[in-house]
């Protein structure tokens, strides 16, 4: 049997105009993994990291605070985040412009973006945007669907999978991900991996046993190695 341990990158910058990057806080989150698994004595055979800036940045750090033991990691576009920012700058126009309860909840976000609630104001957009993108009502040509994200995690997982025994990954992603896998373990449909992805916090780590084709969940979302200074949803 192998392992496979799923790290949701450190705190990013999503209010920022650079969006694809590590918060001070995400970086002391990555330490916090490394040091964390080495002291577990986890080691790892395979370490992978999606393409964006926050989750090679966080299997770096990690990788540091681990000892500098690990090996190199590997890139792979297919543990990408779906596109946020597509999201939010291309495809809720289109919504607010049929649905004028959508339209507020932009305009609620806008007004509060740099305010103490932003964070409550973006999460009360993001939910119906993201059903609406999830069953194909929203569409645009420079954001990836929401059935090619999925089609390309499940190749991920199909590959792990049919791979050799007796190995310890560890895979640098994002919630989107975290979510869509954990879904298509439990054979759940797709509006909960959307459900899973709102429950992941930053640095948090999702285990997985697999072997012969199959694999299970073993545990979701662990955060008991951040302390309460360093825990966060966004």
């Amino acid at each position: 049997m192998s392992e496979l341990i799923l790290v949701r990158h450190g705190q990013a910058t999503p209010f920022e105009a650079d969006t694809d990057r590590l918060s001070p806080l995400g970086e002391a989150q990555a330490r916090a993994v490394g040091a964390y698994l080495a002291e577990a004595g986890v080691e790892p055979t395979d370490v992978i990291s999606g393409s964006l800036v926050r989750q090679r940045e966080s299997a770096r750090l990690a990788a540091e605070a681990a000892g500098g033991g690990w090996p190199a990691p590997r890139l792979d576009p297919r543990l990408a985040e779906y596109d946020g920012d597509g999201l939010t700058r291309l495809l809720a126009p289109l919504l607010a412009a049929r649905d004028p309860d959508f339209g507020a909840l932009v305009r609620a976000y806008e007004q509060e973006r740099q305010g103490p609630q932003r964070n409550r104001h973006l999460q009360r957009m993001l939910e119906p945007l993201t059903a609406a993108y999830l069953r194909g009502e929203l569409t645009h040509e420079e954001v990836e669907p929401w059935a090619d994200f999925r089609a390309r995690i499940h190749a991920f997982l199909h590959e792990l999978l049919a791979g050799p025994a007796g190995r310890t990954v560890l895979a640098f992603t994002s919630g989107g991900v975290i979510g869509v896998t954990v879904a298509a373990v439990l054979r759940a449909p797709d509006a909960s991996a959307l459900t899973l992805n709102w429950r992941v916090k930053n640095a948090s780590l999702t285990r997985l046993t697999y072997g012969g084709g199959r694999a299970s969940l073993d545990s979701f979302n662990e955060t008991a190695h951040l302390p309460e200074s360093l825990s966060s949803w966004r």
